[in-house]
């Protein structure tokens, strides 16, 4: 007969004690000799985050069972952390591991402990553990000398704003593989319409597939049906309109049709919600700086039309003005920023809030957005350049506005063609994007405003650093530049 497997729950509540090999590693550790650090914090705990259960961790002499193991329903929790205060803990370090942490944090924050999170990849290296209970010893111990460094977390008010935020996104995603999955189904059918409209999520790509699939099959009659300002011609459409119609893939084509609309219906709830969330941040306390004479706002990035009404929402926008939101919040219109739109600011906004004096320089601000260069240096020289592989939300937001502006007519855009010619698409790309937040990090700390100088401007500051360094070369070589007649 089969050993019954007892589970999580029963093993914690039987008390069932850590085995024979694991108390004498973590007595070894214990005992072991003192590095000669400075203890920086003194009542300190570690946590190993688990699904099931956390190991927690504190100092010796605080309980008879420093480590101990408990589950991850909130009556454990709850023990947990009033077991930390009576051991007299009042900072507690733990790996940002999946979600289980956010649980824990919140019941710990709650009680009024002091919690610190940590990227894995600063302690996942080190050699010697190889159980759950001294990884929570070893957290306990490096956060004991301060050698952890703690991770961003945003201020408790943004969170419901990044939750809908990244929800929203999600949809938005699905939405785009909907569009893909009827143009599939479309091109198996042989009806190129894509070929005609670049764009068949538009207002006459919906109009023409919607009808065929209503039992439309007439070629010009779904051709008619284009929005009047389409710029391909409606017997261009027509050539594209004649394909094999194949019931099953037509019930394909309405799943997806289906689902597309479903998702649509998805990020319009949350965009509601995401009013919501935003009408309860504070309104900036800085005065809005005075816009120059000239206009700054390059061509398409103003929120009104010429009557002065607010414009429709453009492509994936959020349905309400979400650029007059913005600028109460941040008290600033970084949107003048060419390649800067309102879905850029939104998800800085969402991931890090309207404040960024966690970061005293940009270059704080670059290294965290993953921007910056990673090098290794030994005796002043280069040995390699690091490539990190995590996932920036806010970097990559600024990567995307930096690629914007390969075609854009303006100073950015034009050093941004220059680098590429320089660097390569990739860097080019990377050190824009750069260029981007550090902009952003000046509007929002200091309360500038971006003025766009041309490309006049670029081409000629250009010529003259290469000016100057033909005559710097032109004098080391003992020779002088002379101008042409």
């Amino acid at each position: 007969m089969a050993k019954h497997k007892s589970s999580t729950f029963e093993r914690l509540r039987l008390g069932a004690a850590l085995n024979r090999k694991e108390r004498r590693e973590v007595q070894q550790r214990l005992n072991a000799p003192d590095p000669g650090l400075e203890i920086v914090n003194r009542d300190a705990a570690g946590i190993d985050v688990g699904n099931e259960s956390h190991y927690v961790a504190v100092p010796p002499g605080r309980d008879a069972q420093p480590v101990r193991e408990f589950g991850s329903w909130t009556g454990a929790l709850e023990e947990m952390a009033q077991w930390l205060i009576r051991c007299e803990i009042r900072t507690v370090v733990m790996q940002s591991t999946g979600v289980y942490w956010i649980a824990a944090h919140d019941v710990l924050q709650k009680h009024g402990l002091e919690v610190q999170l940590v990227d894995a990849r600063g302690t996942k290296n080190v050699p010697g553990r190889k159980s759950d209970v001294q990884e929570c010893q070893w957290l306990m111990k490096l956060h004991t000398y301060g050698l952890l460094r703690a991770c961003f977390l945003p201020a408790p008010e943004i969170h419901a704003v990044r939750t809908m935020w990244r929800l929203r996104d999600q949809h938005v995603k699905d939405a785009g593989r909907c569009i893909q999955h009827m143009q599939k189904a479309l091109i198996e059918m042989n009806v190129q319409l894509h070929i005609a409209l670049t764009d068949i999520s538009g207002a006459s790509g919906q109009a023409i597939i919607r009808a065929l699939l209503a039992g439309q099959r007439d070629a010009k009659t779904l051709a008619a049906l284009r929005d009047p300002r389409c710029q391909t011609s409606e017997e261009e459409i027509v050539q594209t309109l004649r394909g094999n119609w194949k019931p099953d893939v037509l019930f394909e084509l309405q799943q997806a049709v289906d689902a597309y609309d479903f998702y649509r219906l998805q990020m319009a709830k949350c965009d509601e919600q995401l009013k919501q969330y935003m009408a309860l941040l504070p309104a900036s306390q800085a005065a809005m700086p005075a816009p120059p004479a000239a206009s700054s706002t390059a061509p398409g990035k103003s929120n009104k039309s010429r009557s002065g009404k607010p414009r429709k929402p453009i492509g994936n926008q959020p349905a309400f003005d979400l650029q007059a939101e913005l600028e109460r919040i941040l008290g600033v219109n970084t949107t003048t920023i060419d390649g800067i739109n309102v879905m850029t600011i939104q998800t800085v906004l969402a991931e890090v809030g309207p404040n960024l004096s966690a970061w005293k320089t940009e270059a704080h601000w670059t290294s965290w957005l993953n921007l910056a260069p990673k090098r290794d240096i030994s005796g002043g020289k280069v040995i390699r350049h690091v490539r990190q592989r995590h996932t920036n939300r806010a970097g990559n937001a600024f990567r995307m506005a930096a690629q914007s502006l390969l075609r854009s007519q303006s100073y950015l855009g034009a050093r941004c063609r220059y680098l590429r010619a320089r660097l390569g698409g990739p860097k080019a790309i990377k050190a824009m994007a750069r260029v981007l937040a550090c902009l952003y990090y000046r509007l929002i700390t200091k309360g500038k405003i971006w003025v766009d100088r041309g490309v006049e401007e670029f081409n000629r500051r250009s010529e003259q650093r290469e000016l100057a360094a033909l005559q710097r070369k032109a004098h080391k070589l003992g020779m002088q530049l002379v101008a042409a007649a």
